[in-house]
Order: structure tokens, then sequence, then C-alpha cells
């Protein structure tokens, strides 16, 4: 057997884009979690205030989940040049198309944990 350590995916919503994203070991998932954790019980927490000091805490956190994600989970990412440069994984986070940022977390999320259909059945 040949297990492959990452998943390529071509970007839906910038065609032409690559990128790689570690798939789930043992130790990932517990290091992943670790870093979520905190931050996800904070996201919680402001989520559900009606006051916009917390939503917008809320967002922020969001955001930050979005980049631990991104840390942890992306291995390689082709076909994107930003400012003229080859991008990595810090040029993505720091200069790059948010909504590519997006796509990549959730892909990065879908690979570690289970989808909501998943949970349920």
């Amino acid at each position: 057997m040949n297990y492959q350590s990452t998943v390529r995916s071509e970007s839906q919503s910038f065609p032409g884009v690559w990128f790689e994203i570690k798939r789930l070991s043992l130790s990932g998932r517990l290091e992943l979690l670790r870093l979520v954790r905190r931050e996800g019980r904070d996201l919680e927490f402001h989520s559900a205030s009606d006051e916009m000091a917390d939503q917008l805490r809320a967002r922020e956190i969001a955001a930050s989940i979005q980049a631990i994600y991104i840390r942890w989970g992306l291995d390689r990412i082709e076909g994107l040049c930003i400012d003229g440069e080859a991008a990595n994984r810090d040029s993505l986070l720091d200069k790059g198309p948010e909504a590519l940022c997006t796509e990549i977390a959730e892909a990065i999320r879908s690979e570690c944990f289970l989808s909501e259909t998943e949970r349920k059945n």
C-alpha cells in the first residue's frame, strides 16, 4: 500500500490554482485540536451576543481560525503569483485573495473533520 499524506485539489474559485493539503494523522488531529480549541470557545461566546463589538470579535476569531487551518494544513500552492512572486502559505495569508483562503481553510477543515451530514449518519 502506498499512502499519500497530502491531497491535491484544484481551486473552484480560481481555476488553474492548485493546492495540496495535509491528510489528518492521529498526532496531527491532536495538534490541530489544541490550536483551534480555545479560539472555538471564544467564537461561540461572541457569536451568541447581539452586541456589535461581540459580533466584530466573532468575525476576528473566525478569521484567526481560518489562518490556523491554513498554517497547519496547507502543504503547497501552485499556479498563483502574488506581486510577481510564486505564492506560498505566508504570502497567501498576508496578501492573497480572501476567497481563496476561505476555500483552502474549508478544504482542510473538511479533510480533518466529519461534515454535519456525516455526523448525522
